[in-house]
């Protein structure tokens, strides 16, 4: 329903008198359908095999990090995509899909130690840092603090020390100026706009429209496609990051509401699942797989609302990209057939013991 919602929405985001149907609305329904059936691959396949392979297909995702940055296809000032020439894919969008099985599978091969040292994470904490700088490159913040979130998360839902996150905000803390003067132009205008620096008709303009389009909405919207901030293209990247400034412009506060409820749902449905997982990896599998699904929901929403800077993460399933789409159609899949098939598993005992694990 939700994803159904996002052709929608892309269909009004781009609907003209002149081409009706878009290539772009084309393209998402084309992306939904194969998505679809990504899903059902995903949710049907053995999942310790799929987490096998995902582990050595994250080589596979460096490697291709690398060759966009070399050779990959330039758009709207980034070297993010690889051109196939029918379709161009984003190979930052398999680090999310990849990076969990990766770091699960090792943790799972280590776990004939009495206990995780911490330099049992030391080459996972060197290839999470890998990923995020060759995605910073290209460049390409929003996804790089993704996949950082996401492997961090992980970390600590497999037991590394407390100290560890103590340490290294201190040291963010510390490095903040060097941090700063490393961020490209552009990446330090939308943080100042967020401060509310900055001039609204130049670099606050993006945010002042979106926040314009939400709050014109209303409570029962303009009307499907009759959004006048998206139809007379004030709205900047409506069909893509601020697609859910479209939703409350013309299906207003309710049909946002009801997108809100839809997410809330996906998400609580799985947590419950989850619960009836007694295999410890498994469970630290699907939420590896979950963790960047809903960390984009939260960014995405709070950036259009000018909660947090202006970052380029699409909203899961609604914002037009097919990579974006068949990525968290396949993690969706991945958690349903780990539910499904861990449910019965027995219980693995796992030896682990966060207090004892220590910063060398």
């Amino acid at each position: 329903m939700i994803a159904l919602i996002g052709v929608l929405c892309i269909y009004s985001a781009t609907y003209t008198l002149l081409v009706p149907i878009s290539l772009l609305c084309k393209k998402q329904f084309f992306g939904l359908i194969t998505g679809a059936i990504i899903y059902l691959v995903f949710a049907n396949l053995n999942y310790h095999r799929l987490c096998y392979m995902g582990y050595w297909a994250y080589f596979m995702v460096i490697l291709l990090l690398i060759f966009t940055i070399l050779l990959g296809s330039i758009g709207m000032g980034a070297q993010r995509w690889i051109n196939l020439g029918i379709i161009k894919f984003q190979p930052s969008e398999l680090t999310k899909l990849f990076l969990p099985a990766y770091i699960v599978f090792y943790l799972k091969s280590e776990n004939n130690h009495p206990a995780y040292s911490f330099s049992t994470f030391v080459p996972l904490l060197i290839s999470l840092a890998a990923s995020t700088i060759l995605i910073l490159k290209q460049p390409d913040l929003g996804t790089a603090m993704l996949v950082l979130s996401t492997g961090l998360i992980v970390f600590w839902l497999a037991g590394l020390s407390k100290k560890f996150f103590m340490w290294g905000l201190l040291i963010i803390l510390i490095s903040g100026p060097i941090v700063w003067n490393g961020l490209h132009e552009y990446q330090k205008k939308r943080i100042t706009v967020f401060l509310g620096f900055g001039d609204k008709s130049r670099e606050g303009y993006q945010i002042t429209q979106s926040k314009i389009a939400i709050g014109s909405g209303g409570f029962f919207g303009k009307g499907f496609r009759q959004g006048t901030q998206n139809k007379l293209k004030f709205l900047p990247e409506s069909q893509t990051d601020f697609i859910f400034s479209v939703i409350c412009e013309e299906l207003g506060y309710l049909g946002a509401l009801i997108l809100l409820a839809l997410y809330l749902a996906l998400y609580w449905r799985i947590f419950l699942f989850m619960q009836k997982v007694a295999n410890f990896f498994a469970k630290l599998l699907a939420a590896g797989l979950l963790a960047h699904v809903i960390i984009s929901t939260i960014v995405n929403i709070s950036m259009v609302a000018g909660l947090l800077p202006t970052v380029g993460i699409p909203l899961p399933l609604v914002s037009y990209g097919v990579s974006n789409l068949w990525i968290t159609m396949a993690s969706l899949g991945w958690i349903n057939g780990i539910l499904t098939q861990a449910a019965n598993e027995p219980k693995l005992p796992v030896f682990r013991k966060s207090k004892s694990i220590e910063i060398n």
